[in-house]
């Protein structure tokens, strides 16, 4: 269907999607919008839109028979995708969208740790690039607690902070809930990891990703409402305003969860989880302009410092795959050459018969 090059430029698209997302319902959220209704009403608009794309793409193909230990496990994707989206956003009007964006930068290291434990991926520590794969993920994870516990003082753009306002700003920094949005929005990139894992696993039993994806959303929308029944008590929330909040639940329902949602099962059939938690860091620096420019987010120095070493964790784990595949290509590339020099010789023998 596509080309790696091509599949790398539209996960790096969706990246640039879900970082605009965080930054909407985070001006949705100063404007009252809840994060209980809003993840309902993103996972309720997605659904007719996949439902319209697999009653196109299966109008001549019909897709394998739906068992009931699939359908199962497809309930229990959807339960996981309705607890990653709602800690993602209850973390995120806790923070703010730099910090949700960094802790996405756990996810390949979390991604390789689980498709270790599920065997999709090999760990051999004596192979250089094993241990490059786990120093970083190390690494990874030293930066997203230095990123929750330090938040350190703002860096200034344009004009100084009076003095006064620095002082009240550092006071009411041990008041603040920081580092309840960086625990949330941690858990939240651990939940993508077992959601990406989980469901490639699924796709492999069964290869029809647009139905996976599509039941996946209607149990979460099913089960997100129920949560939200639970645990928002005003009735107003429930009432769409055509504001803000009307825009962030269309960008994050068509664009992102339906769009997304789509992608990653196609590419987490054909490439696996670990190539698709590979592009999650890119947001971060998407994640800063975005939240400095439109919301007005003050760039800390422990956001800049775990950053920094966040990324320096993601690379080296990218470094490391990119080592190992090369290691195998080399030696399927040798099994090759080996394998066409003895075809002649078979051939002469034959001929002499």
């Amino acid at each position: 269907m596509w080309s790696s090059e091509q599949t790398a430029v539209i996960l790096l698209t969706i990246e640039c999607l879900d970082v605009g997302l965080i930054t909407l319902s985070k001006a949705a959220m100063r404007r009252g919008m809840s994060d209980y209704v809003f993840v309902v009403y993103s996972n309720a608009l997605a659904v007719p839109v996949l439902f319209l794309c697999s009653l196109l793409y299966h109008r001549r193909r019909s897709p394998p028979r739906l068992t009931t230990s699939i359908l199962s496990r497809i309930f229990l994707l959807g339960l996981v995708s309705c607890a990653l989206q709602m800690l993602k956003f209850i973390g995120i009007g806790y923070s703010s969208p730099t910090l949700a964006s960094a802790m996405t930068n756990l996810i390949p290291a979390f991604t390789y740790l689980l498709a270790i434990v599920t065997r999709m991926e090999k760990l051999d520590l004596k192979v250089q690039s094993s241990r490059a794969k786990c120093l970083g993920t190390i690494v990874s994870v030293a930066g997203a607690l230095l990123m929750t516990i330090y938040k350190g003082p703002a860096i200034e753009f344009a004009s100084a902070t009076p003095p006064l306002l620095l002082l009240n700003h550092r006071l009411l920094w041990f008041q603040s809930k920081w580092i309840i949005g960086g625990f949330l929005t941690a858990v939240a990139a651990f939940m993508v990891a077992v959601l990406l894992v989980f469901q490639t696993s699924i796709i492999r039993d069964y290869p029809a990703e647009l139905i996976v994806t599509l039941i996946s959303h209607i149990f979460a929308t099913m089960q997100s409402f129920v949560v939200s029944l639970i645990a928002e008590r005003d009735p107003s929330a429930w009432r769409l305003r055509l504001d803000m909040e009307l825009i962030a639940i269309g960008y994050s329902g068509i664009f992102v969860v339906a769009f997304r949602g789509a992608v990653y099962a196609w590419v987490l059939h054909k490439k696996g989880p670990v190539f698709v938690a590979m592009f999650k860091p890119v947001g971060i620096v998407i994640a800063v302009i975005m939240g400095v420019t439109f919301l007005g987010d003050k760039l800390h120095v422990g956001s800049v410092i775990g950053a920094a070493i966040i990324a320096l964790g993601f690379y080296t784990v990218i470094w490391g795959k990119a080592k190992e595949e090369k290691t195998a290509e080399d030696i399927a590339g040798r099994g090759v050459n080996s394998s066409s020099h003895r075809v002649p010789l078979l051939q002469n023998k034959s001929t002499e018969v």
